[in-house]
C-alpha cells in the first residue's frame, strides 16, 4: 500500500479513539483492496475493533455500538465495540472472520487478536457460511448478471463468494478475503485464463460497464450456485459452544486493556516495520 495513503490511516485512527473515548484493538482493510480486485478510484474500508472503559458497560439501557464516519476522499472508517463483536461471533458473522483474515492490518493488539482467534474457532459454521456467501452470491447473480449483455465488473461480487462456498466445503474453515487464493481452486484452465484476463481489467482501472456476458463464467456460476443450493444442507451445524467462552472472553480483554501499558499505534507500526 502507498506510504502516504497509510499515514493519513495511522494518523486518524488515534484521533478516533481520542474523539470516542476508545481503545481501537484491531484495525484492517476490509472490501475490495483487501479482496485484490480494487480498482485504481476503490475506496478505503477501514474497520476496527474498540473497547471502553469497564464503566461504560454498566448500564440499562443499551448504548450506540459502533463508530462511522461518512465517506471522505475515498476513506470510509467503520468500528464495532468490542462487545458487539462478540455478540456477532456467537452468530458466527462471516463478515467478522473475514476481518480476522484480512491480509492488510492497520494496528494489532496481539493478546486481544489471540483471545479473539481462539474464539472465533469455537464459533465459526461451516452451514451459516454457505448460507450467507450462497445467499450473497445468488442476489448478485440475478440482479446483475442475466440476459445478453451484462454488468461486467459485477462478475466478481458473484466469483468470490461462490468459491468462499467451495473453499468452506474443501476445508471447513473460514475462507481467506484474497480472491487469488480462492480462484487457486479452479482447475479449468480456460475458465482461469478468463477470470484473469478480467481481474487484469479490472486493477487496471478499464471501463467495466456493460458488456456482452461471459458463457463459460456463467455456466461455472449456474453449475456452481445450482450444486450449493443442493448439499447446503448435508454440512453438519456444529453445537455452540457454552456462552461463558464469550464472557470469559470479554472479561479478559477489558481486565487486559484496564491494566495494561498498552503501546501506542505509532510504536506498534514501528515496531511492526509499517
Amino acid at each position: 500500500m502507498d506510504k502516504e495513503i497509510f499515514e493519513i490511516i495511522r494518523q486518524k485512527l488515534p484521533k478516533i479513539e481520542k474523539e470516542h473515548n476508545v481503545k481501537i484493538l484491531y484495525a484492517v482493510e476490509s472490501g475490495s483492496r483487501a479482496w485484490g480486485f480494487e480498482s485504481t478510484d476503490s475506496d478505503y474500508d477501514i474497520r476496527f475493533i474498540y473497547v471502553h472503559n469497564r464503566n461504560w458497560y454498566l448500564n440499562i439501557l443499551p448504548k450506540r455500538d459502533v463508530i462511522e464516519y461518512p465517506i471522505i476522499n475515498e476513506f470510509d472508517y467503520s468500528g464495532w465495540d468490542l462487545r458487539k463483536t462478540l455478540f456477532l461471533v456467537n452468530k458466527s458473522n462471516p463478515v467478522f472472520f473475514e476481518w480476522l483474515k484480512s491480509p492488510i492490518v492497520y494496528y494489532k493488539d496481539n493478546y486481544f487478536y489471540n483471545i479473539i482467534d481462539q474464539i472465533s474457532k469455537e464459533y465459526f459454521s461451516p452451514i451459516s457460511s454457505v448460507y450467507h456467501y450462497l445467499h450473497m452470491a445468488n442476489g448478485n447473480y440475478r440482479q446483475y448478471l442475466q440476459g445478453n449483455e451484462v454488468k461486467i465488473k459485477k462478475y466478481f461480487y458473484v466469483l468470490r463468494p461462490i468459491m468462499a462456498c467451495m473453499w468452506i466445503e474443501n476445508y471447513e474453515e473460514t475462507p481467506p478475503m484474497e480472491f487469488e487464493k480462492l480462484l487457486g481452486q479452479i482447475t479449468d484452465k480456460a475458465l482461469l485464463d478468463k477470470i484473469n484476463e478480467l481481474l487484469i481489467r479490472k486493477r487496471s482501472g478499464i471501463e467495466m460497464g456493460l458488456e456482452p456476458k461471459i458463457e463459460i463464467i456463467n455456466n461455472f456460476i449456474d453449475d456452481t450456485i445450482k450444486h450449493f443450493e443442493n448439499v447446503v444442507n448435508i454440512f453438519n451445524p456444529k453445537k455452540k459452544p457454552e456462552q461463558k467462552i464469550l464472557e470469559e472472553g470479554f472479561i479478559k480483554i477489558i481486565d487486559y486493556v484496564e491494566n495494561a501499558n498498552l503501546p501506542s499505534m505509532a510504536n506498534w507500526q514501528e515496531k511492526n516495520g509499517i
